[in-house]
């Protein structure tokens, strides 16, 4: 299962058309993501047809959230669900960096019927197998990791541990700085089933020699080309050093 980072409409059709199974909708990659707004959920619930799965998170910074904070996302996980997302992503921690668990159980209530991952909220609990037996307990399904590290292959031997221990109660998906270079390493190393990424690209765009000072004439998209790469490495044969 390959689920692409998208953060905008043209990431999320170029998923869909490199054959991706699933995306994570999102915006403002550079902090770390955030929710998108409704008119690109329902532009690509209007033009997918496979999953799309939610970001919800209503700020950058940490994951310890006021209650007005845990207010919006409730909000937001209504009108994801009457936009027609398949599932949400979602993570709320105490000041001890363990989960807060009557925030999630609000989030999760919220979300009932739809499917849930828990995102790299995780990568910054001081317990992984400890956060797991939570998660698990709570009901979740996925969680979104990076083995605690900078990116999912230098992370990869804990995450190998974290499938090992989880043993089937909840999915471990590795993400962050996953490519056609790594992931069949990161793949064979874990023993994980799901993996994300954004496969991006720098696009630049025609500006007809106007330089604006401040204005800048490209953007981050997800490529086809990248994604349909990362898939032959996932179910081909590779060389890719470990």
């Amino acid at each position: 299962m390959l689920e692409i980072c998208a953060v905008n409409i043209q990431s999320a059709l170029a998923a869909q058309a490199a054959g991706a199974h699933r995306i994570e909708l999102c915006c403002a990659l550079d902090g770390g993501g955030l929710t998108p707004s409704p008119g690109l959920l329902r532009a690509a619930r209007q033009h997918l047809r496979i999953p799309i799965n939610v970001l919800i998170r209503p700020r950058e910074g940490n994951f310890c959230y006021t209650d007005t904070e845990l207010a919006i996302m409730l909000d937001d996980i209504r009108f994801c669900r009457e936009a027609g997302a398949d599932g949400v992503v979602i993570g709320a921690l105490a000041a001890d960096g363990r989960f807060d668990l009557p925030k999630m159980r609000l989030l999760l209530e919220a979300a009932q019927g739809m499917d849930v991952t828990c995102h790299r909220a995780f990568d910054f609990t001081p317990d992984p197998f400890e956060a797991l037996d939570m998660l698990s307990a709570l009901g979740i399904p996925r969680v979104l990791s990076s083995g605690q590290a900078a990116n999912a292959h230098e992370g990869r031997f804990l995450l190998k541990k974290m499938v090992e221990y989880a043993a089937g109660r909840i999915r471990v998906m590795p993400g962050a700085g996953l490519s056609a270079q790594n992931i069949r390493a990161v793949a064979e190393i874990t023993g994980a089933q799901e993996f994300h990424l954004t496969a991006k690209k720098s696009v630049e765009q025609p500006n007809a020699g106007n330089d604006i000072p401040g204005l800048e004439w490209w953007y981050w998209e997800s490529s086809v080309e990248q994604i349909r790469e990362v898939l032959a490495r996932l179910y081909g044969s590779s060389d890719v050093s470990s």
